[in-house]
């Protein structure tokens, strides 16, 4: 008998453990199909490393593509973005990858499955980042053509802006990834850095 009811426990503890796995296939498997789109396609890009593009023209104010990760808290969300940016510190990878939800919570998309993961940022971006029942989506800003690669503004805050150089190449370019709102606040700090001696010193 007590052969019998250790046999059974571990059937059961063995048949959960699979029921809890099919679960998770199954939810990867919709996130995986949630993040694709027919509008994208990925390859190198000049700005950054790989970047995403058109894969047929994509009409102003279409959705795009949906931002996907894993909602996490705020506490959660500081350290992973510590983490991420010590890391890209050392391998020049991108930096981070969260996105703020509400105030209670992040989405961190640095997950292999999330292509828009790979947009890069742009002075004159040509998609927008939207928040919508609690998921993410990038939506088309102007008519885009087959072929041109798809970014957005990360928004980034003015501090240490010096670490997060911009190489969008638009002639409204700014130099670092800065939100368009410090842009004001930004311009002022580097007029006052190119204020030099005669000896090239900076005097600011």
């Amino acid at each position: 008998m007590g052969k019998a009811k250790k046999t059974e426990s571990g059937s059961g503890g063995k048949g959960k453990k699979l029921k809890e796995a099919a679960r998770l296939r199954r939810q990867l498997e919709k996130l995986m199909e949630r993040a694709k789109s027919e509008y994208c396609e990925v390859r190198n890009s000049d700005i950054h490393g790989t970047g995403v593009y058109a894969s047929k023209s994509i009409p102003s104010g279409e959705r795009v593509i949906e931002y996907i990760g894993e909602k996490i808290d705020k506490e959660e969300s500081e350290r992973r973005a510590t983490a991420q940016m010590e890391h890209a510190g050392k391998t020049g990878d991108a930096a981070v990858y969260i996105f703020t939800l509400s105030k209670k919570w992040d989405l961190d998309g640095n997950v292999p499955w999330n292509t828009a993961r790979l947009l890069n940022h742009s002075c004159a971006p040509n998609c927008e980042a939207w928040i919508e029942e609690k998921q993410i989506f990038l939506y088309a800003l102007r008519d885009i053509d087959t072929g041109e690669e798809l970014t957005f503004d990360y928004g980034f805050d003015i501090e240490n802006y010096e670490d997060h150089p911009c190489l969008c190449g638009s002639d409204d370019c700014v130099g670092y990834i800065v939100s368009r709102d410090n842009w004001p606040e930004l311009k002022e700090r580097l007029a006052g850095k190119k204020k030099v001696d005669g000896t090239g010193a900076v005097t600011s």
